[in-house]
């Protein structure tokens, strides 16, 4: 039977590491993952309010077939210079895409909106480049979830949400792990309770072990005000098998079936809802196409319970326009 990794965290896939940064004052941060080496990446846009850099070239027909990290931020438009921080020390590290005798790297990113979640926001100077920069120096196996990185300010319908991360081993001895950061229109949590609309899929009582609800809302009316607060969720599956940029795209379009079994709404008009897809290619595809679906469902399953975990995690901060799951009742 499919198990959780040793650590229950996207690192789980041999070589990636995970970087967080964030500025406390602000309420904001980033988060990055890179491997040991470049590796295949796809992307899937669900969301109508995306915010994103490089993911054009992820398509399957574009010339750079691999990426040298993928960077998640808050902080909307601002915070798409934290995968400039990020680039900045790579090239320095000598990583990246050769072009003559020039290194560039590539690092695809999307952000999310935390502008107003009780921060302070007068910098005089984008934040984001820096921080960029200090969550790749952070970078390790091990990290924490909950309000770090580019979980920090991040909020839902009706809680705070945070960074999440899970992790499963397959039958075909693949890895498959989900890092997401959970800035949703929607609410992760049933009606006025605390069970997670993930409780069907959680592990080792990942979650606080509540099981399932057994009262629900009005289901054809969303749990939200649209002018509570703004959004979007943008996360990243990873796993060790050999997968095209095709197949890459393919892993993150299922994945997203996981935002819509933990969250409600989810891929709203508001929302930039976006899943990245990273394979390093330690372990082939014996049956490729029964792989592949095995592979896209875990994905779904594994980004539902990191989801859950995120908003699970979440500690309060000063401030904070809305309670944390582990202060309700």
């Amino acid at each position: 039977m499919p198990k959780a990794g040793p650590l229950n965290l996207i690192t789980d896939v041999a070589g990636l590491r995970v970087g967080n940064a964030s500025d406390l004052h602000i309420k904001t941060g980033c988060t990055v993952l890179l491997a040991d080496a470049p590796f295949t990446a796809g992307v899937h846009v669900m969301g109508g309010a995306p915010g994103t850099r490089e993911t054009d070239l992820l398509a399957a027909d574009k010339t750079v077939e691999q990426v040298d990290a993928l960077v998640l931020s808050g902080g909307s438009a601002f915070g798409l210079d934290a995968a400039s921080g990020v680039a900045d020390a790579l090239r320095a590290q000598g990583r990246g895409f050769a072009v003559g005798d020039q290194t560039v790297p590539i690092v695809p990113s999307a952000i999310l909106f935390d502008l107003i979640n009780g921060g302070n926001k007068n910098w005089e100077e984008n934040p984001y480049k820096r921080l960029g920069h200090e969550a790749l120096a952070n970078a390790a196996v091990s990290f924490e979830l909950g309000r770090t990185g580019a979980g920090t300010g991040a909020t839902t319908a009706t809680l705070m949400g945070g960074l999440g991360s899970a992790s499963v081993i397959l039958p075909s001895g693949h890895t498959i792990g989900a890092l997401v950061a959970v800035n949703a229109l929607g609410s992760a949590t049933v009606g006025e309770g605390k069970h997670f609309w993930a409780a069907p899929f959680e592990l080792n009582h990942e979650f606080g072990g509540l099981g399932l609800p057994t009262a629900f809302p009005e289901p054809h009316m969303p749990p939200t005000k649209l002018a509570s607060h703004a959004n979007t969720t943008v996360g990243i599956v990873a796993t060790d098998a050999t997968l095209t940029q095709a197949q890459c795209t393919r892993l993150a379009t299922a994945a997203h079936d996981g935002y819509a079994r933990a969250l409600v709404p989810s891929h709203t008009p508001m929302d930039g809802d976006l899943i990245f897809a990273a394979a390093t290619g330690a372990k082939p595809l014996e049956n490729p196409l029964a792989d592949t679906l095995y592979l896209g469902h875990a994905a779904a399953t594994v980004m539902a319970r990191a989801i859950a975990r995120a908003v699970y995690a979440a500690t309060p901060m000063e401030g904070d326009p809305l309670p944390v799951w582990q202060n309700t009742h």
